[in-house]
C-alpha cells in the first residue's frame, strides 16, 4: 500500500511571488507559508538548506533537495514506518497565475500502515489546506474559500491536547 497525497492551489500571482513563500519555510516568525499559529511549527536545524534536519510535531525529516523559489523536498526520518517524502513545488501556469503544489509520497510500514489512514492523513490534509490558505492570503490579500476542519480533525486535535496535558 502506497500513499500519494496532493494538495494544490491556483494563485493569481507570479511564479516569483509564490516561490518567495517557499523560501521562508521554517524561518520562524518570518515563515509566510507554514500555518504555525494553528499547527506545530516547522523547525530546521540549519534553516532551509540541503541536509538540514528538523520537522513539525512528531514528524521528522531532512531537506533532501532545494531549488530556491521553485521546489523543496523533505525526506521522512520519523515517525517509524514513514518511508518517503513531502515537497512543495511552484509551477507557473502563465505570467500571472501559479500553481502551488504539495505532494506527499510514502510507503507506510508497520504501525504507520494503521496510523496514516486513522489519524495522520486527516491532520495532514487539514494542515496543508491551512498552508494553502496562508499562501493565498499572502499573495492575493484574501482567501476565496477558506478551508474548514472536519469534525474528525477537531476530535483528533482535542485528543492530542488531552494527551499533551498529561
Amino acid at each position: 500500500m502506497g500513499v500519494y497525497n496532493v494538495h494544490e492551489r491556483l494563485l493569481a500571482a507570479k511564479k516569483s511571488e509564490v516561490g518567495a513563500l517557499i523560501d521562508t519555510v521554517s524561518a520562524g516568525a518570518a515563515d509566510r507559508l507554514w500555518p504555525g499559529a494553528a499547527w506545530p511549527s516547522m523547525a530546521l536545524d540549519r534553516g532551509l538548506t540541503v541536509g538540514s534536519a528538523g520537522g513539525h510535531g512528531p514528524i521528522r525529516y531532512t531537506v533532501a533537495a532545494y531549488v530556491p523559489g521553485t521546489w523543496v523536498r523533505f525526506t521522512f526520518t520519523e515517525p517509524r514506518g514513514f518511508q518517503g517524502f513531502h515537497e512543495f513545488a511552484v509551477l507557473p501556469v502563465d505570467e500571472e497565475h501559479t500553481l502551488l503544489r504539495h505532494t506527499l509520497a510514502m510507503r507506510p510500514r508497520g504501525l504507520a500502515r494503521v496510523m496514516w489512514p486513522l489519524a495522520f492523513r486527516w491532520l495532514h490534509d487539514a494542515l496543508l489546506e491551512d498552508s494553502l490558505d496562508r499562501a493565498e492570503l499572502e499573495v492575493m490579500g484574501t482567501i476565496a474559500r477558506r478551508a474548514r476542519w472536519t469534525p474528525y480533525v477537531r476530535f483528533l486535535r482535542a485528543l492530542i491536547q488531552l494527551a499533551d496535558r498529561r
